[in-house]
């Protein structure tokens, strides 16, 4: 057979990509053998109270032992959701001495549920569920943060539908209804009661609506509406999945997918938050055009393409790697951060999401690549085509495309070999300009990436979500919502709490505050701290998602015990160990009675105002 000068190019170019990557393979091979082996030690390491790197914690997932610059040592509901959910896969691909962590992880968290914290409280509305991060030893966190964040109680639910999921196939249905789904239900409730409200980013900077965190809440839900009917049990909240879908595809902005929207920030919505989440919501049974955002759908492959080219010119480190290779990637480009570096686990879940996509195209046997993909496939199969090719045999142009696409998501592997020190150890970024790790060390997140990373590229997939079952989105999006039931999780262990009626109450109050201050209100009650001197750890920290220069709002969502008169004002955290400011009066509000409307409180600041103190 004789080819064209220009066909026979690209063949030689394919083969010799083909032998580099096949030589490399094997070294890559090793790697990523003993990488897996070692993070998912690291995970282990940093679970309390027994992990080796996490003295003193309780029996939670610890974020990193880092303690100072930056102080890590928190157990995050996202972060150890996503290790969980890393943990429940490893477990039902085989390593059964992961289970003891499983049937740890559901108490505590049963337990963490309870704890009412300065997001609110389990009751009697679920706020609490929406809380960031606690201390290593399960207690509320009160400093300033970005809260709420509302991807946590959806991956928790997902991590743990996944393991009710196997009780059922294996004689368990007792135990997955009684003890795990009562943990589960709070999560749904709350993910169909706030999915239509803004909350912060899985970075914790922007407060808006986010793709990430939209996604998996659509999957929850679908995941919650199955697993209730099979353990026949009521799913609230999981009726506004078709919801949460229609309002999912309005992040597409027609070349790529605007990570954060309903936000006051300027960016070009280019962020690695729209990588991780197509991988989050992986499914190997689902349709590549289904409208969840699988990594094989076309909108994901032209986003994954505008992400990575965005970082080929962001670090030094990238400088000359052609557009058929991986490069380090970060979480985007107007980072600043450490001085905006890449990290391993976004690095590393590039290569997870080409391993994922090319599973997806054998499993259906069919590759369709449209003018939204072409590009995508351009950079490594120049003589692709908008046109739907068929599974076949090695020399196929189906075969040579999915090889192509295997070599491009081992480059991406091999970026992160190339700057993980030889003890395997995995920090959160890696410097820009050098490689250097740097950040908080022994990252729990990076080491879950890897192995879910390992997994896909071994051809190890978790069951299918059910997206094919997925209701389809109404003709017209609504921002409707489900009222949540909540309830503690007694059977899991957590206690039984109660609650007085109380009233939700919304503070704003306007106070121009320059960067590194913060706002708290303090007052005569408990949940205010009851004038305590410690504001840090007694007062209500109030969150300034909302600041703009029009107006410089500090605000927080909390509920109080009705019908009761309070004494409270406002409090400045001054930075660089300054004294707290206080307001100059006492501020008095008077709490409606039991069954009275919720209100709302707006206040100016009366008072010193603070400055820098330039550390």
């Amino acid at each position: 057979m004789r080819f064209s000068s220009s066909v026979a190019g690209v063949l030689s170019l394919l083969c010799s990509q083909a032998v580099a990557f096949s030589l490399r393979g094997r070294d890559l091979e090793s790697f990523i053998a003993a990488e897996r082996a070692i993070a998912l030690q690291g995970v282990l390491n940093n679970i309390g109270p027994d992990g080796s790197q996490v003295a003193g914690a309780g029996n939670y997932i610890i974020a990193s032992p880092s303690k100072e610059d930056p102080d890590y040592f928190f157990t995050w509901t996202r972060d150890a959701a996503l290790t969980m959910q890393m943990i429940v896969d490893e477990f039902i691909f085989g390593n059964t001495a992961l289970e003891k962590y499983i049937d740890e992880y559901i108490k505590a968290q049963a337990i963490l549920q309870t704890v009412s914290n300065p997001s609110g409280s389990l009751l009697p509305s679920g706020l609490g569920l929406g809380e960031p991060k606690y201390l290593a030893n399960g207690q509320r966190f009160n400093g300033a943060w970005g809260r709420p964040q509302r991807d946590g109680p959806a991956l928790r639910a997902i991590a743990l539908m996944t393991y009710s999921d196997w009780l059922l196939r294996n004689g368990q249905s007792a135990k997955a209804r009684n003890i795990v789904w009562p943990v589960i239900s709070n999560d749904l409730s709350y993910v169909g009661q706030y999915w239509n409200q803004t909350g912060f980013d899985l970075w914790e900077e922007v407060q808006g609506s986010s793709f990430f965190t939209v996604q998996n809440q659509h999957r929850s839900l679908v995941q919650g509406t199955k697993l209730a009917r099979d353990l026949r049990v009521t799913c609230t909240g999981c009726d506004q999945a078709p919801q949460v879908l229609c309002f999912l595809q309005s992040f597409w902005n027609g070349k790529y997918i605007v990570s954060n929207t309903n936000t006051n920030i300027a960016r070009t919505g280019l962020d690695g938050n729209s990588i991780l989440g197509p991988i989050s919501v992986f499914d190997i049974d689902a349709y590549c055009d289904s409208l969840t955002f699988q990594p094989c759908n076309s909108k994901s492959l032209a986003n994954f393409k505008a992400v990575v080219d965005s970082f080929r010119t962001a670090y030094s480190i990238n400088a000359g790697i052609p557009k058929n290779q991986g490069v380090a990637v970060g979480r985007y480009t107007e980072d600043v951060y450490y001085n905006g570096n890449p990290w391993y686990l976004i690095t590393t879940a590039a290569a997870e999401f080409l391993y994922d996509a090319v599973a997806q195209w054998r499993a259906r046997h069919v590759l369709y690549v449209d003018e939204t993909s072409l590009a995508f496939f351009k950079d490594l199969y120049p003589d692709v085509v908008v046109r739907q090719y068929n599974s076949g045999n090695y020399n196929s142009p189906f075969e040579q495309i999915m090889r192509a696409v295997l070599a491009y998501a081992d480059s991406f592997v091999a970026v992160a070999e190339k700057y993980t020190p030889a003890s395997g150890a995995l920090a959160e970024q890696f410097n820009r300009d050098t490689g250097v790790p740097l950040s908080a060390r022994d990252l729990t997140w990076s080491y879950a990436a890897f192995v879910t990373m390992a997994e896909r590229r071994a051809g190890q997939y978790p069951r299918s979500w059910n997206t094919r079952q997925a209701a389809a989105p109404p003709a017209t999006c609504s921002a409707s919502s489900t009222p949540g039931v909540y309830a503690p999780a007694t059977a899991a262990g957590a206690p039984n709490v109660t609650i007085a009626c109380q009233i939700n109450v919304i503070f704003n109050v306007n106070a121009s505050t320059y960067f590194g201050e913060n706002v708290y209100i303090v007052g005569n009650t408990t949940e205010l701290g009851e004038w305590n001197a410690d504001v840090l750890n007694t007062a209500l920290a109030l969150s300034a998602g909302g600041y703009s220069a029009e107006r410089p709002l500090w605000s927080v969502n909390t509920f109080l015990p009705a019908g009761e008169s309070i004494s409270y004002k406002y409090a400045r955290q001054e930075n660089c160990g300054q004294p707290y400011l206080y307001e100059t009066q006492n501020r008095t509000l008077t709490i409606p009675p039991c069954g009275g409307a919720a209100i709302t409180v707006e206040d100016a600041w009366t008072g010193p105002v603070g400055t820098s103190g330039g550390c």
